[in-house]
Formats: C-alpha cells, sequence, structure tokens
C-alpha cells in the first residue's frame, strides 16, 4: 500500500488561479500520472503546481514571493 504524499501547506497569501498553462506530454506518461494521482486522491493540476513551486523556490529561494511582490510594487511605482 502507497503512503499518501504530504498535502503542501500554504503559505503567504492564497495563490490567484487565473492563469492557464497547457503541457503537451506523451499519452502513456499522462495515463500513468492521472493513475497515480487517482489512488492519491489528488488532482493532476495539484501535481503540476506543486512541482512548479519546487522549481521556482529552487532557483529563487523560499522567499520568492515576496521577491517578486516587490518587483511588481517597483514597477506600479514606476507607472504613476
Amino acid at each position: 500500500s502507497r503512503s499518501r504524499p504530504q498535502q503542501p501547506r500554504s503559505q503567504g497569501p492564497v495563490e490567484e488561479r487565473t492563469a492557464r498553462l497547457s503541457v503537451l506530454i506523451d499519452p502513456k506518461k499522462k495515463a500513468a500520472l492521472e493513475a497515480i494521482c487517482r489512488q492519491d486522491d489528488i488532482t493532476p493540476s495539484q501535481v503540476v503546481r506543486q512541482l512548479i513551486r519546487s522549481f521556482i523556490e529552487a532557483r529563487l529561494g523560499p522567499d520568492w514571493r515576496d521577491q517578486m511582490l516587490a518587483t511588481e510594487d517597483e514597477a506600479a511605482d514606476l507607472e504613476i
């Protein structure tokens, strides 16, 4: 029996889920992903979001959200 992976804990503000990302993958990999997700009672979207978060944090560090918000605030200040 497989143990279920831990659900990611929310850190900081709730993420907006308004952007769509389309990905082309091998049909066999898609089927395997969907089967594993069903077993673990999670969605493929949850897996992809966690992979993206992990990738970004590996590159930018765990405070990447603060960095991105600061960048957005600085850009907004320039538009005034």
